[in-house]
């Protein structure tokens, strides 16, 4: 109990530490050893990548204030959930509660991906033309938000330890950061690596212009829900200094790299070529 109150002080900067931290780790690594050459503007990108973070960092704390540690610390208050309700050893909770949620995250994703609607908000993400660090929290405000009522609910059903909220959100920010960076990583580190963790080339995999590339690689911090439920695929066919990064038709940089832009992207055209269950590879 005293770690959880000492977890629930701190969460603000606990996060915002890890945060910064990572992201000038990753702004680093990419200026000391990038994979790819940038094909657009770095500053105007970076300015409205991170411009695009603020917003909605403004807007899960106007509608959110609680936040997904003060939903664990309501349902453990009222014995909620499945861990609230059976009692297990503390760090076997917070173990399987990491894994859970990362699940969902998993599950949420490939949905972005099924869902016209929904493609049409996630494409935000996809039509980022070029791939680094910031792309990965580059983000609509109300996929953000369905993000975080699929948070809440998931906290709610499950009753995971404050604790092991903090920790997935940690991972997740940190590993979303880690696989969307513009990084060289040994060939040998690498196949290694992503039997463990989801890294920057296997999960640009999923930033390719190609559909059927697209739609794989669905992981964001652990890479195993890939291998278990057959959507993995190992490299592009073009090769990683080859493929393209975005979304065919969308290759506007006014669209694409500017905020006004990126929040009307869900509004525009016709949704097709990606979604998953619209087999119609000429537009989207």
């Amino acid at each position: 109990m005293e770690l959880n109150n000492w977890v629930l002080t701190h969460e603000i900067q606990i996060r915002l530490g890890f945060f910064f931290g990572v992201f000038a780790i990753m702004a680093a690594w990419e200026l000391a050893a990038p994979r790819r050459a940038l094909t657009a503007s770095k500053g105007v990108r970076w300015a409205n990548n991170m411009g695009l973070v603020f917003l909605n960092s403004l807007v899960v704390r106007l509608l959110f204030p609680a936040a997904a540690v003060g939903v664990a610390a309501f349902a453990q208050a009222q014995g909620w959930g499945l861990f609230n309700y059976y009692q297990l050893a503390f760090p076997l909770a917070v173990i399987l509660s990491v894994i859970i949620m990362d699940g969902v995250i998993y599950l949420q994703h490939v949905m972005v991906h099924a869902v016209p609607l929904l493609w049409r908000l996630h494409r935000v993400h996809h039509a980022d033309p070029d791939y680094d660090v910031t792309t990965g929290a580059r983000f609509h405000p109300l996929e953000i938000i369905l993000s975080m009522l699929i948070k809440f609910a998931t906290i709610l059903l499950l009753g995971p330890p404050v604790v092991a909220v903090v920790i997935f959100e940690v991972l997740l920010n940190a590993t979303a950061m880690f696989n969307h960076g513009n990084v060289k990583l040994p060939s040998s580190v690498d196949r290694v690596l992503r039997w463990f963790l989801v890294t920057p080339d296997m999960h640009r995999v999923h930033h390719s212009v190609e559909d059927d590339e697209t739609n794989s690689n669905f992981g964001f911090s652990l890479p195993w829900w890939d291998r278990v439920f057959g959507t993995y695929r190992d490299q592009p066919r073009a090769g990683h200094e080859g493929m393209s990064i975005g979304i065919h038709k969308f290759q506007d940089p006014k669209q694409i790299s500017w905020l006004p832009g990126m929040l009307i992207l869900p509004f525009r055209g016709k949704v097709s070529g990606y979604a998953i269950n619209r087999r119609q590879w000429n537009s989207d």
